[in-house]
C-alpha cells in the first residue's frame, strides 16, 4: 500500500504557519522553490488550477492559501507522493484532486480537461547528470527521466486558451523551456531570480500563455536576500521576498 509511515514525516509551517505539511524526515523536502512559483500565479478564485509533478502538494496548497475557491488538480508520479499530497489537502482543509500518473501517459478524463493554470516545478537536472541520491524520492525530484519539452508539450495540451503556465528551473535549462515553447506557448516572459546583488541567477521563473502574442520579455533578476554577502545568523531576504514567504503574499511580478 502506498503512503510514508507516520514516524518518517514531521509537519512543518509553510507561510508563516498558513499552510502545515507533511514531509518525509528523508527524501524530497521542499525549500521555498514552490512558495515562489504558487506566488508568481496571478489566479482568480474559481480558476482551475493544475500542477505537473505535484510532489506533496506543497505549491498548490501555498496558492489555495493566497487565492480561495481554486478548482486543484495535482499529477503524481511516485505513489508515495501522491498519497501525501492528498494527505496534506486534508490536512489544510483543502479540496485537491490527485492523479498518480506519468506525464507520458495521463488518463483519458484528465486528458478531456482545460485548465486556466498550469504550474511546474521539474527536476532541475537532467537524468544522469547530478550526483545521486540514497532517497529514491529525492533522486527522482532532483534528476527525472522526462524531457522538459514533454513537461512543456503537457502543459500546454491542458491549458484552456489564454490560459497561463508557470514554471521554475534552473537558469542553464532556460534555453531548453523557450525552445520547447515554440508553437505552443506565446507571450514568454522569464524572470530570473537572484540570490544576492552582483550574483548570477540560478533560478527562472517562466510564465507563458496559450494563444499569446505578445513579444518576449526578459526581466531584471529579482533579488531574494539583503546585502552582497550573508553577515549574520538567521533568514535576511528582503521584505517583499518575506511577505511572499511568511505572509502569503503574491510575489511582485514586474509590469
Amino acid at each position: 500500500m502506498a503512503g510514508f509511515e507516520d514516524a518518517s514525516l514531521s509537519l512543518d509551517d509553510f507561510l508563516g504557519g498558513q499552510v502545515r505539511l507533511l514531509q518525509p524526515k528523508q527524501g524530497y523536502r521542499a525549500g521555498v522553490d514552490p512558495v515562489l512559483l504558487a506566488a508568481a500565479v496571478p489566479a482568480e478564485p474559481g480558476a482551475r488550477v493544475l500542477e505537473l509533478g505535484c510532489g506533496g502538494g506543497q505549491a498548490l496548497l501555498c496558492l489555495a492559501a493566497r487565492i480561495r475557491d481554486l478548482r486543484l488538480t495535482g499529477v503524481e508520479l511516485q505513489p508515495d507522493y501522491a498519497d501525501l499530497a492528498r494527505r496534506n489537502a486534508a490536512q489544510n482543509a483543502v479540496e485537491m484532486t490527485v492523479v498518480e500518473a506519468d506525464l507520458a501517459a495521463l488518463p483519458v478524463d484528465l486528458r478531456q480537461m482545460q485548465f486556466d493554470h498550469v504550474i511546474a516545478n521539474p527536476p532541475y537536472y537532467r537524468a544522469g547528470a547530478h550526483s545521486p541520491a540514497q532517497d529514491v524520492g529525492r533522486q527522482i525530484s532532483l534528476g527525472g527521466a522526462t524531457e522538459l519539452n514533454l513537461w512543456l508539450d503537457t502543459a500546454a495540451r491542458r491549458l484552456a486558451h489564454k490560459g497561463y503556465l508557470h514554471m521554475i528551473q534552473r537558469a542553464d535549462r532556460l534555453p531548453e523551456m523557450l525552445s520547447a515553447c515554440l508553437g505552443r506557448l506565446g507571450s514568454l516572459e522569464v524572470l530570473p531570480l537572484a540570490a544576492r546583488v552582483g550574483r548570477d541567477a540560478e533560478l527562472v521563473i517562466l510564465r507563458a500563455r496559450k494563444g499569446g502574442r505578445a513579444g518576449f520579455k526578459l526581466h531584471a533578476p529579482m533579488i531574494l536576500h539583503e546585502g552582497v554577502s550573508h553577515l549574520r545568523d538567521g533568514e535576511n531576504y528582503r521584505a517583499e521576498i518575506r511577505a511572499v514567504l511568511r505572509e502569503a503574499a503574491a510575489l511582485p511580478w514586474p509590469g
